[in-house]
C-alpha cells in the first residue's frame, strides 16, 4: 500500500508531558506520555498522543498518529462560523466566534488546538474537568461540529443564495 505524500507546510508542538513511574520489586521503571497537536494553519489541524520509555519516542508516535488523525475545520475568514460546543469524558468546551482583533481566548491546551487550525479570534471556556487531554480532545471534537450555511442548506433541502 502506497503512502501519501505529506503536506511540508504542518507545524507541530507538544502541548503535555506526563511521566508515569511502574513499581516493580526489581525497582521503578519510568515511561513518558506526550500530548502533540499538528496542523497547517489553514483549516487542518490534528491531535495525538503517544507513550515509550523516553520523550522523544513518545513524541514521535504522538506525531504520527496526530497526522493519521488530521480533520479539515470550516473558517469563517479568521474565526468558526457559529458557536458550538464540544464534548468528550467530562470535559466541556464552549467555542464562541469573535470579531477581528479579539485574539485568541482559551487555555493552553485549547489554545493550542484552536491556533494550529488557522483561528485566530475566538472565544472559549472550558466547563467540567481541566485535563488537558481531555479538553484537546473535546476542542477538537467541537471544531469537527462545525459546519457551513452551505452545508447546513443541503441538509435542511434549503437553497442559499
Amino acid at each position: 500500500m502506497a503512502r501519501l505524500e505529506e503536506p511540508i507546510n504542518i507545524e507541530e508542538t507538544v502541548v503535555r508531558i506526563n511521566r508515569c513511574t511502574t513499581v516493580t520489586k526489581g525497582g521503578k521503571s519510568m515511561s513518558f506520555s506526550a500530548l502533540v497537536v499538528v496542523g497547517d494553519k489553514k483549516g487542518s489541524v490534528g491531535i495525538g498522543f503517544g507513550k515509550a520509555r523516553e520523550v522523544p519516542n513518545a513524541v514521535n508516535k504522538a506525531v504520527k498518529e496526530a497526522k493519521k488523525q488530521m480533520v479539515k475545520i470550516p473558517l469563517k475568514g479568521d474565526t468558526i462560523p457559529h458557536e458550538v460546543w464540544g464534548r468528550y469524558k467530562a470535559a466541556n468546551v464552549y467555542l464562541r466566534p469573535a470579531c477581528s482583533g479579539t485574539g485568541i481566548k482559551a487555555g493552553a491546551s485549547a489554545r493550542a488546538v484552536i491556533e494550529y487550525a488557522g483561528i485566530k479570534n475566538i472565544l472559549t471556556k472550558c466547563y467540567g474537568t481541566r485535563n488537558p487531554i481531555n479538553v484537546a480532545k473535546a476542542t477538537l471534537m467541537g471544531l469537527k461540529a462545525l459546519r457551513t450555511k452551505e452545508e447546513v442548506g443541503e441538509l435542511r433541502g434549503v437553497k442559499i443564495e
